[in-house]
């Protein structure tokens, strides 16, 4: 199951003024715990390595699961084609900005995790922007882990000597529903817990701002103490992808703190209809044009406001998945056979995303930059773009 054209895949290099390094900060060795990948404007070293695009072969187990494929065959397959991938971030790269840096939270999709979206976070960092790329413990991530201290029977084995050394790691894996299981209860916890990993991350970033030092469980090689007085935190905004989008509704309900949402072909399935008028904050829709139907859209609708901006684009061309990395690492047949792949070629998709995302990241975060030049792809203005959808939604349906 070859790739003729592997040596032309790849996630695109960022467009920013600013080389982008990344690291992943685990606090709480817990399920509990807050866990993202942080993407940020970096120094230019020889020394740093680009971080690898898939962190270990247990990710490829949980994507089989959520795919309900073999695992075996699916690990030699899925490490063929993606297992050679890195990411345009330097691994570990000492912190470099001249200037305070915005933020934004990000929310993978229902069996994605928090490497999944690099095109989008290393993007933002390039442009000055902190990521916190949320890896969420809900069982809706097709694979994550924690630790648990060791037993002692597990402590007389064995072990090699280290911080880590009385802790054991321990794999969640995605979550199928049960036989005649309602999924709206599940979905609407797992979207609450999600708003609450997200408020989490941005609470961690906080303390590191303020210069409170906490212990890496992962005990990377970042110098976590360089990102004091890094943030500005007055310009916080949270952006997710499917799940990932309603993630954001519901972290702008439950968190002031978040200015603005972008949400990325957002499933609006899991969230209460209550807490549609209790989002105060702007919103920006980014659609495909193939994943949408009548009942998602009219529940972004709701959203609507007559004093609050709330915005929304489709882009032509596009499928569900034309947001995740895997869009860029697939082939032409291969892509369009796993509906990884639209009609648009996804390089021109995900610049269109990104430019549109960051001019409304300026207009309701007050950023002094020049994003503004991309203010007509807000409003749809775009060969490739369609202002507000293709779908049509009777009013019945509102």
């Amino acid at each position: 199951m070859g790739n003729a054209c592997s040596n032309n895949l790849g996630i695109p290099p960022a467009n920013g003024p600013n080389h982008v390094g990344c690291t992943d900060f685990m606090m709480d060795h817990t399920a509990q715990g807050s866990f993202f990948r942080l993407y940020y404007p970096c120094q230019e070293t020889e020394k740093s390595e680009k971080a690898d695009w898939v962190p270990c072969r247990e990710y490829f187990n949980g994507l089989a699961d959520f795919m309900k494929i073999n695992r075996t065959l699916s690990e030699r397959i899925f490490n063929y084609l993606f297992g050679s991938f890195k990411i345009p971030a330097f691994l570990d790269a000492p912190f470099k900005s001249r200037e305070k840096c915005p933020v934004v939270i990000f929310s993978h999709g229902l069996g994605a995790f928090r490497t999944l979206y690099s095109a989008i976070c290393v993007e933002l960092a390039s442009q000055g922007f902190i990521v916190a790329s949320v890896e969420h413990r809900d069982q809706s991530a097709s694979a994550t882990f924690y630790f648990h201290e060791k037993t002692d029977s597990e402590n007389a084995s064995k072990t090699s000597a280290s911080a880590q050394s009385n802790l054991v790691k321990e794999w969640m894996y995605y979550r199928t529903l049960r036989h005649g299981e309602s999924e709206f209860p599940l979905r609407n916890k797992q979207v609450k817990q999600r708003a609450d990993e997200c408020i989490q991350a941005l609470d961690r970033l906080t303390k590191f701002n303020s210069g409170i030092r906490m212990q890496n469980v992962l005990q990377t090689q970042f110098d976590w103490a360089a990102l004091e007085n890094s943030m500005d935190l007055c310009r916080v905004a949270v952006m997710g992808h499917s799940f990932g989008g309603a993630t954001v509704i519901e972290s702008l309900c439950k968190e002031v703190n978040f200015k603005c949402g972008v949400a990325l072909d957002a499933w609006m399935f899991p969230l209460d209809d209550e807490i549609f008028p209790r989002v105060k904050q702007p919103i920006f829709f980014i659609n495909s044009e193939k994943f949408q139907w009548a009942g998602n859209i009219s529940r972004m609708r709701k959203l609507d406001s007559a004093v609050i901006q709330r915005k929304m684009i489709t882009i032509r061309g596009t499928v569900h998945q034309s947001f995740p990395d895997f869009t860029f690492l697939t082939g032409n047949w291969l892509g369009k056979l796993m509906k990884l792949k639209g009609e648009i070629d996804p390089a021109i998709a995900i610049d269109l995303s990104n430019k549109a995302t960051l001019a409304f990241l300026q207009r309701h975060l007050g950023l002094e930059k020049n994003f503004n030049q991309w203010d007509p792809l807000i409003d749809g203005e775009d060969d490739n773009l369609i202002p507000g959808t293709n779908v049509t939604v009777l009013q019945s349906a509102m």
